[in-house]
């Protein structure tokens, strides 16, 4: 036995290196899957490079169920009168559809609007371009809209007002620009206006002369704040409810600057370099004020008011004493039974004198002429 096994294993060793050498057949039914052929690469172009450093613009959004809504807007089924291009990281104004009324255009990088830029839109009512970076303005592009009642061009790169704008225009906002010059007449016509708005830019005493707010006969709202103001902006329209002229450099009010505004209700003057010297008797003493703002100037006391005003900020000035015998409007000593002539009574309700050289109790005299009064910051 043991002498057939050693003559058979080496036939057996024999067998199986034969059987490793032949291929195996494939079994019948399986195909066996072509191995891929590599695909020649050939050198692609590289990617045209940003000519600046903005973001690139977004892709075409879906098509829309108006034939005419530029494909890098949105166009809303339910309101065809408006179109909406905001944030959408635009160069230039995309073709405005004819029916567009109100168009939005904010937060983009958008630096001009030429002639061409609403030529397809003369019916535009509202138009949005805040937060862009406008700087050059067409002289003819905004003359051509004149349904234009609403222009909204703040946080942009405007050094002047924007000529030839529409006779319709009722609100026109500018702020956080670079804004330092007017163009003679360029509020000559404009007579619909009711707000304008140029805080936070360039604007200088000299900007203004006698004729700047000509044609201005409907004007509620002026806006003034964060310039370089270092005098009283001159022939103010006598329309005005509300004058903001924050954060200037202004030291001096004329005598008699605020007697020809019939309808004044709200003066802001936070923020200057108001002190008594620069505010003759009576300056604010207006019939119609109901707010007056004070706050952060050099005012050693606390000016002459009216009946009528309900609110007086006057905290972090140099006040060292308050007599509400010489502030009162009225004569204490004929001032008995307020509840007998309400008309007559001071109708300030908050007074604000935090940040002073005042320190509590509160003085008597002072709460027995403001009445009405509801809360005291001292």
């Amino acid at each position: 036995m043991r002498a057939s096994f050693f003559w058979l294993l080496p036939l057996l060793l024999i067998l199986a290196s034969v059987a490793q050498g032949q291929p195996t057949r494939p079994k019948p039914g399986i195909r066996r899957k072509p191995k891929p052929r590599p695909t020649p690469r050939f050198p692609q172009a590289p990617e045209p490079a940003e000519p600046t450093d903005l973001p690139p613009p977004l892709p075409p959004g879906p098509p829309s169920v108006f034939p005419d809504c530029p494909r890098e807007c949105y166009c809303p089924p339910d309101f065809p009168s408006a179109l909406y291009c905001d944030s959408r990281n635009l160069r230039r104004v995309p073709v405005i559809p004819p029916r567009i009324h109100y168009l939005y255009l904010q937060n983009n990088f958008i630096t001009e609007l030429p002639l061409e830029s609403f030529q397809n839109a003369t019916g535009l009512r509202w138009v949005n371009l805040d937060n862009n970076r406008i700087r050059k303005v067409d002289q003819r592009v905004l003359g051509k809209l004149p349904s234009l009642a609403f222009l909204y061009m703040e946080k942009n790169q405007l050094e002047e007002v924007p000529s030839a704008l529409p006779r319709n225009l009722e609100q026109l906002r500018l702020s956080q620009n670079l804004i330092s010059r007017i163009p003679p007449g360029v509020f000559s016509k404009l007579e619909n206006l009711l707000l304008l708005d140029l805080q936070h830019n360039r604007l200088s005493d000299g900007v203004f002369k006698a004729d700047t707010f000509q044609g201005l006969k409907n004007l509620m709202q002026l806006n003034l704040a964060h310039n370089i103001l270092r005098k009283m902006p001159p022939k103010v329209p006598q329309a005005i409810h509300q004058l903001y002229l924050d954060s200037n450099k202004i030291e001096t009010i004329p005598n008699g600057y605020f007697k020809d505004f019939p309808n004044l209700a709200f003066i802001r003057m936070n923020y200057n370099k108001l002190s008594d010297r620069g505010l003759p008797k009576n300056s604010f003493n207006i019939s119609n004020l109901l707010v007056l703002h004070l706050s952060h100037n050099k005012i050693s006391n606390v000016p002459a008011i009216s009946n009528k005003l309900e609110h007086l900020y006057l905290n972090n000035n140099s006040i060292e004493k308050i007599n509400g015998t010489q502030i009162c409007p009225n004569n204490l000593v004929a001032f008995h039974d307020f509840s007998s002539d309400l008309e007559n009574v001071p109708h300030l309700r908050y007074l604000r004198l935090d940040g002073n050289f005042l320190k509590p109790p509160i003085p008597l005299d002072l709460m027995m002429c403001f009445r009405l009064l509801q809360s005291v910051v001292i």
